[in-house]
């Protein structure tokens, strides 16, 4: 594990006087109380942040060994609810959402009385075609109000909600829709990427027929794009909700903690897509704290994560953990760099975002192509800033630090999972110094364990590296993947016995902040050595004129598996031997004398998840020239990108 040692606490003595966790001494006293007294700390929680209509008869049962977690079981409660009508007459007119389109002249903001009242129609229509509790829902949306609209419409009545990222292919989607056996899909007649529409209804159709369980689809008109109803199957959206014979009221169904409220497609390390399962009761509790604590989120801030609402992010700091706690929030369909590199502080400018979330590689987009776009914008509004677990290295943190937060505001560098339901590990905005890379500390109720891979005990040592695990459950966990409960314990229960498996590797320094190093199985044994590949991929990136690489192991005749890197350089670098020979050295250099690289491909981009994780199963099979049997695309958010890699790892002829 390597790390600098500079210290930024600049924000430290501001933040100290205002925030809700505002003291190393309170964080340590509520972090100790909520793992010596967890019942009594969270009961406390949920009482505070959550709405009941009865309270549970226990607060958790845990059992690793069979991976059967409760939280608050026997509760009584609705998400819908506790996210909008207990705050709609308190702040009916406060803003719950500013949509801004691709197009930069397209904006509209809707108000909690709004989302209110469009969502129990929607519920309305819902129930009038016989959607009912427990049904899945699949939505194939842009990044549209009427998509949050539909996730608590269905949480309203009782239904399964399924976001599926809306930049996946037909295969993808046909592969969700059958396997969480869906009876309704919620689509449109397309989106906007780039100020090109991107048809959506089209890709619905193409997989129906291989989707016996959908009875009905529902098509929100958004691009005006000429698109046809097909049967009787179809209904378009604005048909849908001006029934006149529909209630202006539905109550919302009264579900218990334990029941479902979504299920989130996610990579496994097999490239076959998981339906991870998150119920009412614990993980709204998450959402809404980890929010409100984290990025010490008040009453009168805006708040904007530049995330899909695909994704756990998207859902949990995107859409539940804003409206449970009352905050107004940014929806944007867009990308960054469109319609220039400056449309994210625009819009942080006109909407005057205080708390700012984003991923890494955007940050990297903006450093490496246009790093004064900032300074066309007054973001003099942001307090805080984030990053959601991505690897990001010191040049792009201090860009974000420097250039953005103006040296004032913390970075908020949080680890979460798809399957923690948030963030488990992250800084806590006055409780320590922010260290570049480190995501800090755990959250409340979190116990990180490192484990040494050699011994299977805990590491002894600062700095000393192991397998990052959990000891106990925590509210926001994933309870089981969806049709598929032994994959979820062999995954994540049954390797390390009595701990949660996260799958990465970590290491805690000597202040006790942890910083995260990657896969844990990301390991090459070339020629009888053990060759870690972040370590590897850290000594690419130093290169100046590289912007970004991954790297994988692949058959080798002599050493049993070679390193094969995929390397994305900069604007204007030209692509040489010379090059090539230069970033050999520089492993050889930096990591070890046996620490070669044996073959470097350009590339103009890498495959991702729609979170922006690279998709190394796919790079593996690349590598290795096993193109045929890359047929699984259901995890790619850009299919085409693997056809580009293909093509060069065809010329390369490696």
């Amino acid at each position: 594990m390597s790390h600098g040692s500079e210290r930024y606490d600049a924000h430290l003595d501001e933040y100290r006087g205002i925030a809700y966790i505002n003291s190393p001494e309170m964080y340590k006293e509520l972090y100790e109380r909520s793992l010596n007294s967890p019942e009594e700390f969270w009961a406390e929680q949920a009482e505070r942040y959550l709405s009941w209509v009865k309270k549970w008869d226990f607060v958790v049962q845990s059992d690793f060994e069979q991976g059967k977690i409760k939280w608050f079981s026997g509760g009584i409660l609705n998400a819908a609810y506790n996210c909008l009508d207990r705050h709609v007459e308190t702040i009916k007119d406060k803003p719950a959402f500013h949509w801004e389109g691709d197009d930069p002249d397209q904006s509209y903001t809707a108000t909690y009385l709004e989302l209110y009242e469009r969502v129990n129609n929607f519920a309305a229509a819902l129930k009038a075609r016989g959607v009912k509790r427990g049904d899945r829902v699949v939505m194939y949306m842009p990044m549209v109000v009427e998509l949050p609209i539909a996730m608590l419409a269905c949480a309203r009545i009782g239904a399964i909600h399924c976001v599926v990222y809306s930049g996946f292919g037909p295969e993808a989607l046909a592969y969700r829709i059958e396997n969480c056996l869906a009876k309704v899909v919620i689509t449109a007649d397309g989106g906007f990427r780039a100020g090109k529409p991107v048809a959506l209804k089209s890709k619905v159709d193409a997989v129906l027929e291989s989707c016996a369980s959908v009875e009905l689809v529902i098509v929100l008109k958004h691009t005006g794009a000429t698109v046809d109803l097909n049967g009787p199957k179809y209904v378009w959206w604005h048909d849908a909700v001006a029934d006149p014979a529909l209630p202006s009221y539905i109550a919302p169904e009264p579900m218990d903690a334990e029941d479902p409220l979504f299920i989130l497609y996610t990579s496994g390390p097999t490239g076959k897509p998981k339906g991870i399962v998150h119920t009412h009761g614990g993980y709204l509790l998450y959402a809404a704290m980890t929010t409100r604590l984290v990025f010490d989120l008040k009453d009168e801030e805006t708040f904007w994560i530049a995330e899909d609402i695909g994704c756990i992010s998207g859902h949990s700091y995107g859409v539940y953990g804003p409206l449970l706690n009352g905050r107004s929030s940014v929806i944007f369909e867009g990308i960054p760099g469109y319609a220039d590199h400056g449309r994210l502080w625009e819009i942080v400018a006109r909407h005057r975002v205080a708390k700012f979330c984003t991923r890494p590689s955007t940050i990297r987009l903006m450093a490496e192509q246009s790093p004064d776009c900032v300074d066309r914008h007054d973001i003099t509004s942001l307090k805080l800033l984030g990053l959601m677990r991505e690897a990001v290295n010191s040049a792009e943190w201090r860009w974000y630090y420097d250039r953005v937060g103006k040296g004032r505001c913390p970075i908020i560098d949080a680890y979460s999972q798809a399957e923690a339901g948030g963030i488990l590990i992250a800084p806590f905005p006055a409780v320590a110094p922010l260290k570049d890379g480190s995501c800090s500390l755990p959250f409340f109720g979190v116990r990180p364990v490192i484990l040494d891979p050699a011994t299977g005990e805990a590491v002894k040592f600062p700095n000393q590296e192991g397998v990052l695990c959990i000891e106990r459950a925590w509210p926001g966990m994933a309870r089981t993947i969806f049709g598929d409960h032994d994959r979820f314990v062999e995954g994540h229960f049954s390797r390390i016995p009595g701990l949660f498996f996260t799958g990465d590797g970590a290491g805690q320094d000597e202040d006790g902040q942890y910083w995260i190093i990657g896969r844990i199985d990301d390991v090459i044994n070339s020629g009888g050595h053990r060759l870690g590949i972040p370590e590897l991929e850290a000594a690419l990136i130093r290169h100046d004129k590289v912007a970004e690489t991954a790297v994988v192991g692949y058959p080798h005749p002599i050493k049993g598996s070679g390193v094969y890197a995929f390397v994305h350089l900069r604007d204007s670098t030209e692509k040489s031997d010379k090059l090539k020979g230069e970033l050999v050295d520089l492993v050889r250099n930096t990591v070890a004398d046996f620490a070669e690289i044996d073959v470097i491909q350009w590339v103009d981009t890498l495959p991702r998840t729609p979170s922006g994780k690279i998709l190394k199963v796919i790079l593996q099979k690349i590598a290795a020239g096993d193109v045929a049997n890359l047929r699984d695309f259901s995890a790619i958010a850009d299919p085409a990108v693997v056809e580009s890699l293909v093509k060069g790892r065809l010329e390369l002829g490696a």
